[in-house]
């Protein structure tokens, strides 16, 4: 199921999918075989995959995560917080503590799945010196 970016001609549009590429970034594995660990000690990236071998030092994430998780989180709690208020008039306090630890937990969930997501379209789209180049085992 796994096709080999090699087998297809380089530069070519299709051969390197974005949405697999996108799905195994989410799960936090290797963009290329799917089965490697991306990150380790939450969110730093590993420098190779433990399967395929594939290069992920050149993976610059920046603050590209961190700018989604926040975007995601915002356009979900704040209408949220604003139907919650309106609805049941909870008190401040309570409010307050649920929110806050809603916030803080869907942040910490998806912050280094949209890390795994950015390095995958890196990695798809040929960026940051995710070029020509295969990894060292190819084999898969």
């Amino acid at each position: 199921m796994n096709e080999s970016p090699a087998a297809a001609a380089p530069g070519a549009d299709n051969d390197r999918p974005t949405m697999p590429a996108l799905a195994r970034g989410w799960r936090c594995k290797c963009p290329y075989c799917g089965t490697g660990r991306l990150l380790h000690s939450y969110l730093k990236v590993n420098d190779r995959c433990s399967r395929c071998g594939l290069d992920l030092t050149r993976a610059r994430a920046d603050d590209g995560p961190a700018y989604l998780t926040i975007l995601i989180v915002g356009h979900i709690m704040a209408p949220l917080m604003h139907v919650v208020y309106f609805s049941w008039r909870p008190e401040p306090l309570v409010m307050f503590t649920v929110f806050a630890i809603g916030c803080l937990a869907s942040s910490l969930y998806l912050l280094p799945r949209m890390k795994g997501i950015v390095i995958a379209y890196q990695w798809a789209r040929r960026m940051h010196g995710f070029g020509e180049d295969t990894p060292a085992g190819k084999g898969q």
